[in-house]
């Protein structure tokens, strides 16, 4: 049975205590439908860069969501880590909106399918592994954790779900998470894509505990930030059988807690931006610029002008205010111009 060992310091209460009102706030929020979709799409992008980024891909930011968005015919190995882990990512979206997401043991083995699709060998792809596997460090340059044995492996992460099942009526979400997050880490039940898949998953279960931000949210982007950290704390360094019973998740979960409040931090700054005052309450007419652009890829004033009944000195303005509150920019001059998204960055 797994019974986790960790402390409820001051420091851990505090930030679950904090993600909970961040959290709160966030969720009053109200966005355009066209808004929406384009924070979606950024969080993702982020999400994509920064967790295959934390496994060494080499691919920049700007990169991943120009691949992201023009889908290149011929597709390096790095290129398609991008596109497992995006795709993975809009899959699961689709199912948390519609409620249709089971957390459980199948569920994570399909879940690493999709992110190795193509990378690994098919007996490797969406199957629990059946051969021992150790960790490298690569600066080192010798290996510093040896994982169970294949056998146990099965048994662990069944053991592991049991708990996050009777734990999510008792047990902090934030606390049940991040446990799951780690011990997966320390299992390392697959040949390859233990990282990504951890991170994806852990993420859906903040969803599905109440931690309503997935269209924002990137905590990968804060391990990203500091890779050697991550490592650090959410990995174990020995064999297995001898750390087993001295494990304390007590660290790690401050480290978790604060990546989140850092996230939600860092969107809550850059989306507030948008909504800051009653002022920037978007009226119905706005609403038609934003979604024909987002049918049409743009708009120009005689476009709208078909749309609407507002004058032509009303019609500058709409396109005004959301410049001003930096939903669309100009493009081209004088009666040349036309208005588009302005890419969100989240």
């Amino acid at each position: 049975m797994f019974n986790p060992k960790y402390t409820i310091t001051n420091k851990l209460l505090k930030n679950i205590k904090h993600i909970t009102t961040l959290t709160h706030t966030m969720s009053q929020w109200r966005f355009p439908e066209v808004v929406l979709v384009e924070l979606q799409k950024n969080a993702e992008a982020v999400s994509a860069f920064a967790s295959t980024s934390i496994e060494g891909n080499p691919l920049p930011l700007t990169d991943v969501k120009r691949i992201l968005k023009t889908r290149p015919a011929q597709i390096r190995e790095s290129e398609q880590e991008v596109l497992n882990y995006n795709q993975a990512l809009q899959d699961v979206n689709a199912k948390l909106n519609k409620q249709k997401t089971s957390f459980n043991l199948s569920f994570i083995i399909s879940l690493q399918k999709k992110i190795t699709d193509k990378l690994l060998p098919v007996h490797q792809s969406g199957r629990v592994r059946t051969q021992p596997v150790f960790v490298n460090n690569p600066h080192l340059g010798k290996t510093v954790y040896w994982p169970p044995d294949a056998q146990d492996v099965l048994p662990l992460v069944e053991e592991l779900m049991e708990f996050i099942k009777t734990s999510k009526q008792t047990v902090d979400p934030l606390i049940v998470a991040g446990i799951f997050h780690k011990q997966m880490v320390i299992i390392h039940p697959f040949m390859d894509g233990n990282g990504r898949t951890t991170r994806l998953a852990t993420k859906i279960l903040l969803a599905q505990m109440g931690l309503d931000t997935f269209y924002l949210f990137s905590f990968e982007n804060y391990y990203n930030n500091n890779v050697s950290r991550y490592f650090e704390i959410v990995g174990v360094k020995g064999n297995y059988y001898d750390l087993v019973s001295l494990i304390d998740f007590t660290e790690w979960l401050e480290y978790f807690t604060d990546g989140i409040i850092d996230e939600l931090l860092r969107v809550e700054k850059t989306v507030s931006q948008l909504f800051i005052n009653p002022h920037n309450n978007l009226k119905p007419h706005h609403q038609i610029i934003l979604q024909t652009i987002q049918q049409n890829g743009f708009i120009n004033d005689s476009e709208y002008a078909k749309l609407t009944t507002r004058a032509r000195a009303t019609r500058y303005l709409d396109f005004q205010k959301l410049i001003n509150v930096g939903l669309i920019k100009p493009k081209g001059k004088g009666k040349s111009t036309y208005y588009i998204l302005k890419e969100l960055k989240i």
